[in-house]
């Protein structure tokens, strides 16, 4: 195959046909699920990209293979897994899932890049000689053996120049990142090893090779002879029709005519492209037709192709026309157009033919639309895209599902037969435009282009931290990751909340992140208000050996602030405050000045603990006067709560309290609060409708501040970061003590290295609409009820009254009754990136355990679990939206 490139210096190539290019990555912007608004922000961007384009231009749309250990590596960066045994056995879990080690064929990852090459263009009779010189040398050299044309310093300089002021001119504000020489050889790589084990991109934006150097004033490349040592087939050789044998020929094909493609040349729209990677097969297929009339939110094709269950390659080749130019042009059409009517009209009696009315129309819409600004251009272009298998039939199948797929949005593809090398070689960077391309040509203006959702992206999630599904916004396997720890070092907040109906997967993601933080060196402190425990069950799976259980109402482990806080100053504070909320006296009135002297005489005790503060109380009430009095009624006040069940994790000095120092056994820590009944929002704005709450509410309101009050204080001030998984959120919120530990984690948490992670049915639930505004971290599961659903899309910042995104989330996410669906959601990440992806579990028997909440039937235990699904990667579907 003949090569193009010449020599690399950063990210300018010398070809061997004379011309120079400059190339860049080009970042993708926006998704799928953007506002109007947005959308038209990104058209409004790439417009103004394509109008400040020189006269051509080409930009590539390329699927960049995923390893499963890049991915991994992901997962566990920042991360000593020698150190951290429990995330490492996650790590190697997911490594085995993304390796297909348990299906029947091989995981197929992908990651769209995008990259824009420009012409470079020096003026001067020099330049035109050097590139003369370049081309004929290239000729030359190709059948002699010879090193490629060297290149003067001089040369060079221009160039660099030229492609810095380039930069410069192009608009758009899309921050283009100059490619590295070793990034511009992948993407020749990758042109010719698709579908095969190809050269991983990740490492080629690491590495410093493939450029050329200045030598004695010239430049001196590396070989890149290796790139040219392909042999393409047109049509390629069906090794299935010709059997084991090597000298047979294809059997003729019987029947009418039209049977055995596989047999006829004609029938053979592929390219077999032979490289020392192996035998790749690639069917290229150019747009032919399109829409005549479209919308920025129907017209964004080429975004569609990430959509597509198997890896897309596009390349668009650009020519940009001026807008004197197009005016011009169509005045001419217009007179041509003016001529053909007459003829008509002379010579049929019934009228003008209908497209004679159409072109009329098109005209007149293009003229009006050019001349309305001197900054528009036309954009002449000729896409071409790419499918690839490892077999003739696959690729051939493939080819068709795309053509299927456009056709339906009125977009017509063609496959030519023999014109295939000639569709691969626009492919590769920095060649010629090959003459037979241009019959392909796309004629539209530079705002309707734009509209084609060329640099549309899916980029939903975080690139390093926990692997917690796989978009469904992609159609090959892409995995989603989320850093939720590492926020705070990144100025975000670590707080989140989960939104949806009952069963649509909220507390699987909850503990799935919670236990995931804990794995890699962080800390949980959830707060269980469910009768089956169920999150007390999971830390006992999940995190065996490291995890605390208290059972505020069963009293099975001490909260005594004065036995928890190692610090007596901290924990006399917190005894203050619970004592005054338990007793519904001020701390600035006169019994609130008995109970801090008991307290401060208790945290003095030789065993400091609430016991002793009753011991403290009693012995001023042996004295005489007011003050006695008072202490005498502070007693028999604490004696009532005192004797209740309910407080006894207070007050029983012989309980072990909970061991909040530990570095082992205090990791993951779950506060059951089953039994503990709370007083309505209303009583705390009431003093006399707070004193006549039953006598268990109240004990409820005071343990609850205790509980809330244990959770922040070690959140705040252990290094590690600490997650509080609120699960069922609307139970704390609705309570004055409730909302202000969540308030204060989510205002404050930033700064300290901690979160809350809240669960709801309706965000409302979240509590204040400032704290929920400033949750990073937002997810939305199946919401059946319409009000509920446009309340959750307008707090992930999309419409609420689009009916499509509403259809979406109330019957396409995670639909009842289908159980391999389950575990779909929408989300938003800090940068405002929106997506959708499915929850899946690592297969870790410690998560599968007790991980999930669906009651177990009566079916026999080798069946699979009725959740399964969120563990299964055979069970991951791209379901398309109408988004």
């Amino acid at each position: 195959m003949k090569l193009a490139i010449r020599h690399i210096v950063d990210n300018i190539v010398w070809t061997n046909a004379g011309t120079v290019w400059a190339i860049w990555a080009v970042p993708t912007q926006g998704s799928r699920y953007m506002a109007e608004r947005s959308r038209e922000e990104l058209q409004h961007r790439i417009t103004s990209l394509v109008r400040s384009l020189p006269g051509a231009a080409r930009l590539y749309g390329l699927c960049a293979r995923t390893d499963p250990g890049e991915v991994v590596r992901h997962t566990i960066a920042g991360i000593n897994h020698h150190s951290r045994p429990h995330w490492a056995e996650i790590a190697g879990a997911q490594l085995r899932l993304l390796a297909g080690e348990d299906l029947a064929h091989p995981v197929e990852m992908h990651r769209r890049t995008l990259w824009l090459a420009v012409p470079l263009e020096v003026g001067g009779a020099r330049a035109e000689l050097s590139a003369a010189v370049a081309s004929a040398w290239g000729e030359l050299s190709t059948m002699l053996g010879l090193p490629p044309a060297p290149v003067p310093a001089h040369e060079v300089d221009e160039h660099q120049q030229r492609a810095r002021q380039v930069t410069a001119e192009l608009g758009g504000g899309l921050e283009l990142v100059p490619a590295r020489p070793a990034e511009i050889v992948w993407m020749h790589q990758h042109a010719l090893a698709r579908g095969l084990d190809e050269p991983l991109l990740a490492e080629s934006e690491r590495s410093s090779l493939r450029g050329s150097r200045l030598v004695s004033g010239v430049l001196r490349a590396p070989s890149h002879a290796d790139l040219g040592q392909v042999r393409l087939l047109e049509g390629g050789q069906d090794e299935s029709a010709l059997g084991s044998g090597a000298a047979k020929k294809p059997a003729r094909p019987r029947g009418r005519r039209g049977k055995g493609r596989a047999g006829h040349q004609v029938g053979r729209r592929w390219l077999q492209v032979e490289s020392e990677a192996g035998t790749s097969y690639q069917a290229l297929l150019a747009l032919a037709e399109m829409p005549r009339r479209f919308s920025a939110a129907s017209g964004d094709f080429l975004a569609q192709m990430d959509r597509m269950p198997f890896g897309v390659d596009w390349v668009v080749d650009l020519k940009l026309v001026p807008t004197e130019k197009v005016v011009e042009e169509v005045r001419k059409k217009k007179r041509d157009l003016v001529d053909q009517a007459e003829q008509y009209s002379a010579q049929r009696a019934t009228g003008l033919p209908e497209d004679i009315h159409d072109a009329a129309e098109d005209l007149g819409d293009l003229g009006a639309r050019a001349s309305r600004t001197s900054v528009e251009v036309e954009v002449q272009s000729v896409t071409v895209m790419t499918v690839w298998a490892d077999t003739p039939a696959e690729c051939d199948r493939r080819a068709g599902a795309l053509q299927a797929r456009l056709k339906g949005a009125n977009y017509r593809l063609v496959r030519p037969v023999g014109g295939q090398e000639e569709l691969f070689t626009l492919t590769l960077p920095a060649t010629a435009t090959p003459p037979a391309t241009r019959q392909y040509v796309q004629h539209q203006l530079g705002e309707d282009w734009a509209m084609h959702g060329a640099i549309t992206g899916h980029a939903f999630g975080d690139p390093t931290g926990v692997m917690v599904g796989f978009s469904q916004d992609v159609g090959t396997v892409t995995p989603t990751l989320l850093d939720i720890a590492n926020a705070p070092r990144a100025n975000a907040s670590a707080s989140f909340g989960v939104a949806g109906d009952l069963g649509g997967g909220k507390s699987v993601l909850l503990k799935l992140i919670a236990s995931a933080i804990v794995d890699r060196g962080g800390r949980a402190i959830a707060i269980d208000r469910t009768k089956r425990r169920e999150w007390a069950t999971f830390a006992a799976a999940a995190a065996a050996g490291r995890s605390q259980v208290v059972d505020a109402a069963k009293a099975e482990l001490s909260i005594d602030p004065l036995r928890v806080f190692a610090d007596p100053d901290v924990g006399a504070r917190y005894a203050l405050s619970y004592l005054t909320v338990q007793l519904g006296v001020g701390p600035m009135t006169e019994h609130g000045a008995l109970l801090k002297a008991a307290v401060k005489q208790a945290a003095a005790a030789a065993v400091p603990c609430m016991a002793e503060v009753v011991v403290a109380l009693e012995e001023i009430a042996v004295g005489e006067g007011p003050r006695a009095l008072r202490a005498a009624s502070l007693v028999e006040w604490l004696q009532v709560a005192a004797d209740e069940p309910l407080a006894a994790s207070i007050f029983d000095p012989e309980l072990p309290p909970l061991d909040l120092s530990s570095d082992v056994s205090s990791d993951f820590v779950v506060i059951t609060t089953t039994g503990l009944t709370l007083p309505p929002r209303e009583a705390v704005t009431n003093p006399e409708l707070m004193r006549n709450q039953p006598l268990e509410a109240l004990i409820g309101r005071a343990v609850l501040y205790l509980i809330a009050a244990i959770a922040r204080e070690t959140a705040f001030t252990d290094p590690r970061f600490t997650l509080i998984p609120l699960d069922e959120a609307y139970w704390l919120t609705s309570s004055a003590e409730g909302q202000a530990l969540v308030d204060e984690v989510v205002f404050d948490g930033r700064k300290h290295g901690a979160g809350v992670g809240l669960g709801c049915h309706d965000v409302r639930e979240l509590g204040t609409s400032t704290g929920r505004g400033l949750l990073a971290y937002r997810f939305l599961s199946r919401t059946a009820d319409p009000e509920l659903a446009a309340r959750g899309l307008e707090w992930l910042g999309l419409p609420g009254d689009d009916e499509d995104l509403l259809s979406m989330v109330t019957t396409n996410l995670s639909p009842f009754g289908k159980t391999e669906r389950a575990g779909e959601f929408l989300g938003r990440d800090p940068r405002m990136q929106i997506g959708r992806f499915k929850a899946l579990v690592p297969s870790v028997d410690r998560l599968l355990e007790a991980i999930f909440t669906t009651p177990e039937d009566a079916s026999p235990p080798d069946q699979a679990r009725p959740d399964s699904p969120f563990s299964d990667l055979s069970a991951l579907t791209t379901v398309g939206s109408p988004r």
